[in-house]
Parts: C-alpha cells; structure tokens; sequence
C-alpha cells in the first residue's frame, strides 16, 4: 500500500512529533539540546517556518510549526534531521539510524486548537513524571511564554497576543491555562491526530480546508466530514 502523503498547508499551524528509534535517546546532555535548538532556529529562517511552540524529551519532540512557504515545512525537517543526526553521532562516536522513520504531524483549526496544543505541549515533561509544574522543565518554550527568558526561536501566534493588552496580562494569562491543562478528550484528540496524519477541526474548516489540498484532511466515511468538537482549553467539564 502506498505510504500516505503528509498534509502540509501553507500558513496555516502544525503539530509534529519526532521520535528517537527503538524509543532510545536523542538527546544525552546539555550540547544535543542546545544543537537541536540551534538548528531549528536557523532552519526555521531559512526555509519560512515560524516555530510558535516546542518542547524536546529525552527520546522525542513536539513542535507547532507555521510553514510560510510552499514545501517550506519538509524541507526544514528533511534539513534538520540530516544535521543533527549528523553531528550527535559525532559527538557520541555513534553510527546509523536515530529517528523512528518520519515524523508525524497534523494541521489543526487555528482558533479552536492552537493555544490548546501549546498548552499540551508545555505539559509533557509533567505527564511523563519528569517536573512537577511545566515552568520546572528548561528544555520547553513554557518559560518563553510566561516571562521568565526570551526565547529567540519563537514567533508568538496572533492569538498569544490576544490573551491580553500588556505582556504581563499575556503571560499570566497564558500561566493560567498551563495551570489548568487540557482535558483527557483533548490530550487524545491532539495525540491521536498527530500520529495518523488527519487534520483536527470542525466540519467548516475541514471543508474549507479540502479546497486548498489534494490531500483528503481526514478519514472520512461516506463522504461526511469528521470533526471533534472540544471544549476550549481551560474548560474542565470534559474528560
């Protein structure tokens, strides 16, 4: 069976997953994070990818990206991947293979799920047991977002800064929804879409969405568009 082509739009927000091999370690210190960091900010202005989030794990990463150019998104991971396997073998007198095939990534409907997917991306050092608060975890752009450093590699998403008026309503708005998570239905739906590739949204934006791609966004039965309909990150009355 054919490999499934990966849905890529331009301008609009992406989630992706990137995993070690066998789950082993992509990174082993201080100098992998920061090279990985390094690569994604040069990368990123070199092929047009605005990087709005992102957090590196011992054996994975997460990243919401915005491609600005046609085939901007492919090219920057294909050029990332090359590099930093590259130089972590060096360092580690290591040889072959370090990701687990190709990354996974979704398209998701920008109002609806972009500050939700930050937020889960913050939290991922916190559901696997490795901080307790997201703002403990130094390998994320949690601390970005909240006032505690200014992180280059970042482009805040026009939604960030409607949280508020000032930077500090911004980020203590935004703290906020950290502290508050996401629910399980979310956590499920931002996984679950990642993994298989079909876009995330409601029924109007995937039909609009299906105007602008050859590509079907999602799996659908009969020709009904699929959708998931959560509640807004901070409402907790779901999962």
């Amino acid at each position: 069976m054919a490999r499934l082509p990966r849905l890529t739009v331009t301008g609009y927000p992406h989630h992706l997953i990137l995993r070690g091999n066998n789950r082993q370690d992509i990174f082993r210190g201080p100098s992998d994070f920061e090279r990985m960091l390094e690569l994604l900010e040069g990368y990123g202005r070199e092929h047009g990818v605005e990087v709005h989030a992102y957090v590196l794990m011992s054996n994975h990463l997460h990243l919401l990206l915005t491609p600005r150019r046609e085939q901007a998104l492919p090219k920057m991971m294909q050029a990332l991947g090359r590099s930093y396997v590259r130089g972590f073998n060096q360092r580690h007198g290591r040889s072959g293979t370090l990701w687990e095939g190709r990354y996974r990534s979704t398209l998701i409907q920008t109002e609806r799920y972009l500050l939700a997917c930050m937020v889960y991306i913050d939290l991922n050092p916190v559901r696997a047991g490795m901080v307790a608060q997201a703002g403990d975890y130094g390998w994320s752009s949690h601390a970005h977002y909240t006032g505690r450093r200014s992180d280059r590699l970042v482009t805040p998403h026009a939604l960030y800064w409607g949280l508020g008026n000032t930077p500090f309503a911004r980020e203590a708005a935004y703290a906020e929804m950290v502290q508050t998570g996401v629910t399980a239905t979310q956590q499920r739906a931002l996984t679950d879409s990642t993994l298989s590739g079909w876009a995330l949204g409601e029924p109007e934006f995937m039909a609009d969405l299906q105007q602008k791609t050859s590509r079907r966004p999602v799996k659908s039965r009969a020709g009904r568009p699929f959708s998931v309909n959560l509640p807004p990150v901070g409402d907790t009355s779901a999962g």
